[in-house]
């Protein structure tokens, strides 16, 4: 491939697997990276995108052209920390002009070692990866005289770097040691603590953390675990009910070890709920199949309809693989689907209190037409214990 001659003013170059090169100005820690090309139309929340682990191994394109003006803070986190590999911004990054913000965000994106470019013609990116489909890119700081071997020592790292189909992520994000987690929802106003009613285990694909403070929010005892803690395990912690995060990846590829897990724990007839990968690997449990999608749902702005009410949910979304509504068994019933494409989004298993969605009805960022799906596992786990003989007696279960 022949050199696209180097403009002035760039100091950085983002590279795509195809040979495609857009150039624009280094910002962050200014280092070689790489990873799956993307892009996000959401609005607001930055922070909280870069640190969703369910963006492990990509670059994030902001389709959105004012990224920064809120600054940074310690609350804005999906994580303990940055899991994007790269970000594309159209403009230089915003002055912050919010009274939350105690932080530059370039100054945010040095500290957590995160490199990316801005100055880059996102709407001419967005329309590529659109029709062209999601690809391997590489962001590299550049200049004039050293272009040439710069561009081919990339070209030669982006050949040799894995594809996102195929690769287990969950298992490198996913926590090393189980914890509790007891903060709630984040509010402007001091709050009173919830009692915590109803024991619920989260097997951690990659989670966000806000929605462990949905689940606090509603009187959850909240006990993360790793993705490959067995079964035994999990129902040996006693769960009313047992949460499966979202992450990032192959679903086909963590299924390998969470089917085996997922199966028994269904069958113990716990109350589930599944948020992204959650639901993508609860349909493989039961029989289902995934498959990449040519460039993924990423978003705060996709709507959802509910096959149970022909409501219309404005959701959050972020997911590059899809649930095949051919391949799931006749006592698994599609619930919610993409009014973008169709694409399953949500799941419900008959005759077992087992429900999943696609989408993320923690919404952060995003609106909040989806959070009575947290009500509706509050009150399976309810009626669960109801139906075993149990009674809520101050904030614990007894017989």
């Amino acid at each position: 491939m022949n050199a696209t001659p180097i403009p002035a003013n760039a100091t950085a170059c983002l590279l795509l697997a195809d040979g495609k090169v857009f150039f624009g100005e280094a910002i962050g820690k200014s280092e070689f990276s790489m990873g799956e090309i993307c892009f996000n139309t959401g609005m607001v929340g930055y922070q909280e995108t870069l640190t969703d682990p369910s963006y492990a191994g990509q670059i994030i394109t902001f389709t959105f052209p004012h990224i920064g003006n809120v600054g940074c803070n310690p609350d804005d986190i999906e994580a303990n920390r940055v899991f994007a590999s790269g970000l594309v911004l159209r403009e230089p990054i915003t002055q912050p002009s919010n009274y939350r913000s105690q932080q530059h965000f370039n100054d945010w994106l040095i500290e957590n070692n995160l490199s990316g470019i801005s100055g880059v013609d996102t709407r001419a990116l967005t329309r590529h990866i659109r029709k062209n489909g999601a690809q391997n890119a590489a962001i590299f700081p550049v200049s004039a005289e050293k272009y040439n071997t710069q561009l081919k020592e990339a070209q030669d790292k982006l050949r040799t770097h894995p594809s996102m189909e195929g690769l287990d992520l969950a298992g490198h994000v996913t926590t090393k040691e189980h914890y509790d987690w007891t903060s709630g929802e984040y509010s402007f106003k001091p709050a009173t603590p919830k009692p915590q009613i109803y024991n619920v285990v989260a097997i951690d694909y990659g989670e966000k953390l806000n929605i462990l403070r949905c689940l606090v929010g509603r009187e959850c005892k909240v006990k993360v675990v790793s993705a490959q803690t067995s079964a035994k395990e999990i129902l040996g912690l006693k769960p009313h009910g047992i949460f499966l995060s979202n992450g990032p990846g192959d679903p086909a590829a963590t299924a390998q070890y969470s089917t085996p897990i997922l199966k028994e724990l269904i069958d113990s007839g716990v109350p589930i709920f599944g948020i992204c990968l959650g639901h993508q690997l609860l349909a493989q449990a039961l029989g289902g199949k995934t498959a990449k999608m040519p460039q993924g749902h990423r978003g705060a702005n996709h709507p959802v309809k509910n096959l149970l009410t022909g409501a219309v949910e404005i959701t959050s979304q972020n997911h590059g693989f899809a649930v095949l509504a051919d391949s799931l068994p006749a006592h698994v019933k599609v619930t919610h689907v993409s009014l973008f494409d169709g694409t399953v989004e949500g799941l419900r298993v008959e005759g077992k209190p087992v429900f999943t969605v696609q989408y993320h009805p923690e919404s952060s960022p995003g609106p909040h037409d989806s959070t009575y799906l947290f009500d509706d596992f509050v009150n399976m786990m309810k009626d669960r214990i109801q139906d075993s003989g149990f009674r809520i007696q101050g904030g614990k279960t007894s017989l």
